[in-house]
């Protein structure tokens, strides 16, 4: 693991819990070497403080989330208790948690175990994703339903790739707001309904298969399972 933070007691203080954890940690105290490390030797996770000398942490995250060869390193980000809007561009650049000083050391072992079990599953998820007669290719983004393309919008895609991945699960309208459409977004459950309307349409097996879950959310049935 990489971590990125000036104040050296914090740092040793950091990558001492790290060790008493299991996890072998390398610690560098300015943004400056942070991306040459990263293209030398990629490590499992980052810890990255967003005040730093040299390259600041913004420009840090979004460098490694803008390089296919880092773009999937778990990202930590550190920032100050009063540094809210640094924390919400962190984690539109793609960061995937963050912990705010002071923090306890528990709670950011806590979340580094978090984040790696999220990246794992990930990694772990196939490139092609199949919800009965619809294909879901999700290198290319392509959606094709009995092997003939259908067009759809990018979060169309995510909806549908979220749904395929939670088959069977129930899931909530606000769930789905935030997992789909970041945490930041205000614009209303409404949404979620129109989109599941849109994909209904163009995926008319979606029609039985995605059935709606009452004041509350939707499923979307394994096709496999249904047919037994």
């Amino acid at each position: 693991m990489l971590v990125v933070e000036d104040d050296r007691d914090i740092a040793e203080l950091i990558a001492h819990h790290l060790g008493k954890a299991g996890y072998l940690a390398e610690v560098v105290h300015s943004g400056d070497k942070v991306l040459s490390l990263v293209e030398d030797e990629p490590p499992h996770l980052i810890i990255l403080d967003l005040m730093l000398p040299g390259q600041n942490g913004l420009d840090i995250c979004r460098a490694i989330r803008s390089d296919s060869r880092s773009s999937n390193i778990p990202i930590i980000i550190v920032t100050a208790k009063t540094e809210e809007t640094d924390r919400i561009v962190g984690l539109e650049l793609g960061a995937d948690d963050y912990v705010s000083k002071p923090f306890s050391p528990k709670e950011l072992i806590s979340r580094v175990g978090a984040v790696l079990r999220r990246a794992n599953r990930t990694n772990t998820l196939p490139s092609l994703l199949e919800i009965g007669p619809i294909q879901v290719d999700i290198e290319s983004h392509r959606v094709t339903l009995d092997g003939r393309e259908v067009y759809l919008t990018a979060k169309e895609f995510l909806l549908l790739k979220y749904f395929a991945e939670h088959q069977e699960r129930v899931l909530s309208r606000d769930i789905l707001l935030s997992d789909v459409w970041g945490y930041k977004y205000t614009g209303g459950t409404r949404t979620v309904d129109v989109h599941v309307r849109h994909l209904r349409e163009k995926l008319p097996v979606l029609s039985h298969a995605l059935e709606t879950v009452k004041q509350f959310g939707y499923k979307l049935v394994n096709q496999e399972n249904k047919s037994q």
